[in-house]
């Protein structure tokens, strides 16, 4: 089936929401992933941005066009909830690999170009694996995150090299390799503990474990900012927000009410929930809230002195109708010459690309296909333009 007809399109600045006054975004493209009740649960780049992959409640991942939201096809075999998936990073020996793992306790690579996959890894005993990350000093170790224990893997013979249990009390939900210091691997659980591990040798926690950050309640999401990539922000699931050096241990604001100060910091609805951390690059920082009714707002964090959250920058309405999970910003120098800002996806199993709207009372002007995503047509290998 052919796409409908595209919106007009408009001359227009990109710009990261770092702006004197509010910015509001209208839809370029609306995309039904389904016919049913699916999730969007994550999105995610190519290192070159030539495609998006999109995690769904099906246990399926899907690949579109950034741009055009073209359906490249689909990535299936998991048999439980797909919890992260992540492309590998523009290396020549995987440029065209997915990872992901599931609640089938398994983190899989797939080869784009065909949509199968290459590799599998079972972390086995009925284990679930939450989140993973590649690292490593000398760039071979895969980390996943389970059930009460943090688990590591030689990815090249995917034999398993430790097996981390003594310091995890609940679900180990993120795992991450410390940018531009691949040895140290930080870990964030459900117990409210991120963990600190030196990965060099024989891995285990008496000699490897380096430090313990207690953030008090059960972490969400973690990520790594600041110019040197010295600071970590932290999500929790009771919707509050602190910083911290990972260096030294030092918190450096804690919001616990963070929900609250982004509400009073807009006229739409109460936010509801954060979605994620925006990080442009140096010390800036915005938390990405929205509501039930699917609106999404960019609110600037200011992580001097005891912390505040300012009023928002961007406002993302009228693409969703349900609670978004993923919000993919695009870069300038790939989005700005189509005039695009990024793609969401929620609850209402809508992928929405959104660009900025010059007259905000056109914020609506979008197409729709429910056919796009149903499969690819059987002469797509012979017709589709290759993103690779």
């Amino acid at each position: 089936m052919e796409q409908e007809e595209e919106a007009s399109e408009m001359e227009l600045e990109l710009q990261n929401p770092q702006l004197s006054s509010v910015k509001m975004f209208g839809l370029k493209n609306s995309i039904q992933t389904n016919f049913g009740s699916d999730y969007v649960f994550q999105i995610v780049p190519k290192f070159d941005w030539t495609a998006i992959a999109v995690s769904l409640s099906t246990n399926a991942v899907k690949l579109y066009s950034p741009v055009t939201g073209q359906y490249y096809g689909e990535c299936k075999g998991h048999s439980g909830t797909v919890n992260q998936i992540a492309f590998s990073s523009g290396s020549a020996a995987s440029p065209h690999l997915l990872h992901s793992c599931s609640s089938d306790g398994t983190i899989r690579s797939w080869d784009t170009r065909t949509f199968q996959q290459v590799s599998c890894v079972d972390a086995g005993n009925d284990q679930e694996i939450f989140s993973f990350s590649y690292g490593g000093a000398a760039d071979h170790l895969l980390a996943g995150g389970c059930k009460e224990q943090l688990l590591l893997w030689d990815w090249r013979n995917s034999k398993q090299v430790a097996c981390l249990n003594e310091s995890y009390n609940d679900d180990v939900t993120q795992v991450h390799f410390v940018p531009n210091h691949p040895n140290k691997l930080l870990s964030a659980c459900v117990d409210g503990l991120i963990c600190r591990f030196n990965t060099e040798g024989d891995i285990n926690e008496t000699d490897h474990l380096e430090s313990v950050i207690n953030v008090g309640t059960s972490i969400g999401k973690v990520g790594f900012f600041g110019d040197c990539y010295n600071k970590i922000w932290c999500l929790t699931h009771i919707e509050t927000l602190s910083v911290w050096n990972w260096e030294d241990e030092r918190c450096e604001i804690n919001l616990e009410k963070a929900r609250e100060l982004a509400s009073d910091s807009w006229t739409q609805d109460n936010v509801d929930y954060f979605v994620d951390c925006h990080c442009p690059g140096g010390e800036d920082l915005w938390l990405i809230g929205g509501t039930c009714a699917g609106t999404i707002g960019y609110f600037p964090v200011n992580c001097k002195g005891p912390g505040s959250v300012g009023s928002a920058e961007a406002i993302l309405g009228g693409g969703h109708i349900d609670v978004v999970r993923s919000v993919l910003q695009m870069p300038c120098e790939y989005g700005g010459a189509a005039g695009l800002f990024g793609w969401t996806g929620g609850e209402d199993g809508r992928l929405c690309c959104w660009k900025s709207e010059e007259n905000p009372t056109e914020i609506n002007r979008s197409w729709t296909s429910s056919e796009l995503v149903v499969k690819p047509p059987r002469n797509r290998k012979k017709n589709r333009h290759s993103p690779y």
